[in-house]
């Protein structure tokens, strides 16, 4: 689990979890939200188990916070993302949370699959800096900024 606290906040926060094992994108996605929202506290697992773990409050994550945002990659070590999507909406204390699919896939049968299992949405994964940056700061805009929340 790697832990991005923005320099210098104090709590409250707007806590993020990004579910992904590519470290590449999750240096990209820690150093444009510090940019785009320096309120935004990423907490990142790098795999589906790991993610549970934190969302469920098991094992090292018991005052783990609950996100108001999940970012997650589809395709994840020891659990995939259709099955930890899957969880998510099953868990009554879970299912409310907005949950973006990201994926280097644009495979109608991956789009349909995770919105047949309620992604809140399902986004390919951008290319290149200025896009990713673009992409984050839309995710900001939209989904923190904009979207109330129950």
């Amino acid at each position: 689990m790697i832990d991005y606290k923005p320099v210098g906040a104090a709590r409250p926060t707007i806590d993020v979890l990004l579910v992904d094992d590519n470290l590449a994108d999750v240096r990209l996605t820690q150093e444009t939200f510090r940019d785009v929202n320096p309120m935004i506290w990423l907490h990142v697992a790098g795999d589906g188990v790991e993610a549970m773990d934190f969302l469920q409050r098991r094992g090292d994550f018991l005052a783990a916070p609950r996100p108001k945002l999940i970012l997650l990659d589809l395709n994840l070590p020891k659990k995939d993302g259709r099955q930890v999507l899957a969880e998510i909406k099953a868990d009554p204390t879970l299912r409310l949370i907005p949950t973006i699919v990201l994926s280097m896939s644009d495979s109608p049968a991956d789009v349909s699959s995770t919105y047949q299992l309620q992604a809140s949405a399902f986004i390919k994964k951008p290319l290149g800096l200025d896009d990713s940056e673009l992409f984050l700061r839309r995710i900001n805009d939209f989904w923190l900024e904009t979207v109330l929340y129950a």
